[in-house]
């Protein structure tokens, strides 16, 4: 099992997430994070780090966001690892929360 990172995420990229990883699994695109869940060893860290609860166990995805487990495993192959917090977008807070961000996904 793998944990996902969930619409929420979009236009936040909070990278509170990332430091707590032990093997690395994130990858960091334009204005979304994905975990790889080849590399994802279910150690549950990084869930509780989110301050927005954007990460979930695969088994936690809810059914409208199913499609996100496709879309980390696919990303994770295209975009690099990130290790190391870094700021979030500048108006993440604005944009926490808010539903309908698929279509604003840059990749």
């Amino acid at each position: 099992m793998t944990f996902i990172v969930l619409e929420d995420c979009i236009k936040c990229k909070y990278t509170d997430c990332v430091e707590v990883c032990p093997v690395d699994c994130f990858h960091e695109g334009p204005n979304f994070l994905v975990i790889d869940p080849d590399e994802c060893i279910d150690c549950t860290l990084c869930e509780p780090e989110c301050p927005i609860e954007a990460i979930v166990s695969e088994d936690d995805v809810p059914d409208d966001q199913q499609e996100f487990i496709a879309l980390n495993a696919e990303l994770s192959r295209e975009w690099p690892v990130i290790t190391e917090q870094k700021d979030a977008l500048p108006d993440a807070d604005d944009w926490a929360g808010k539903q309908g961000k698929l279509k604003d996904l840059k990749r």
